[in-house]
């Protein structure tokens, strides 16, 4: 069979890699577009100062499975307010990959792995094995300093890959609250 043009090696590996791209972006675009706030996932009881968010990793594929509640690379913000209890009610739905939680402070670059948390307590446990797909954990500390915080996997490599979210510890906030951000 002949081919109608002439294509060299080189040339058909320029086509390959700009296609993959192209496939890539309208998938990445089609999976942020996908991602949602569901209000049933944050909880407030203002008489205790408790916030509570059902936290689900590998909620959907997007980013390989790699995400929280279905965003990943910070696109869902958790803001709480100052000395509140947080309780992340932890759970691991990713078929293929076990993952965990820790909250950490926020820096340009994301840790390849586990890091100590930013506050007591504020870690599922296994945080380098992960739990498997059905398992988790609840994780309860006091959100005691205000700033800007990530709730990662700390499985080596996920968080790196962009298995984190934010969390906002807000000296003004007067109840928590979700938000979309762009992603980082």
């Amino acid at each position: 069979m002949r081919w109608p043009i002439n294509l060299t090696l080189p040339d058909v590996r320029a086509l390959f890699v700009t296609g993959a791209l192209l496939l890539g972006a309208a998938r990445t675009e089609a999976q942020t577009a996908s991602a949602r706030i569901d209000p049933a996932w944050l909880r407030a009881d203002a008489a205790n100062k408790t916030a509570e968010l059902k936290l689900v990793g590998g909620l959907t594929d997007l980013n390989g499975g790699m995400n929280f509640d279905g965003f990943s690379r910070g696109a869902l913000v958790v803001t709480v307010p100052q000395g509140w209890n947080v309780v992340l009610h932890f759970k691991n739905q990713d078929p293929n990959l076990p993952h965990s939680v820790e909250v950490i402070p926020d820096a340009d670059a994301v840790p390849g792995g586990p890091v100590p948390p930013a506050f007591e307590h504020a870690t599922t446990g296994r945080v380098e094995q992960g739990f498997s797909a059905g398992q988790g954990a609840d994780v309860r500390f006091v959100a005691g300093k205000a700033g800007a915080f990530l709730i990662f996997c700390a499985v080596p490599g996920h968080g790196a890959a962009g298995m984190w979210i934010r969390l906002v510890v807000s000296a003004s906030a007067d109840k928590p609250s979700l938000a979309t951000a762009p992603e980082r």
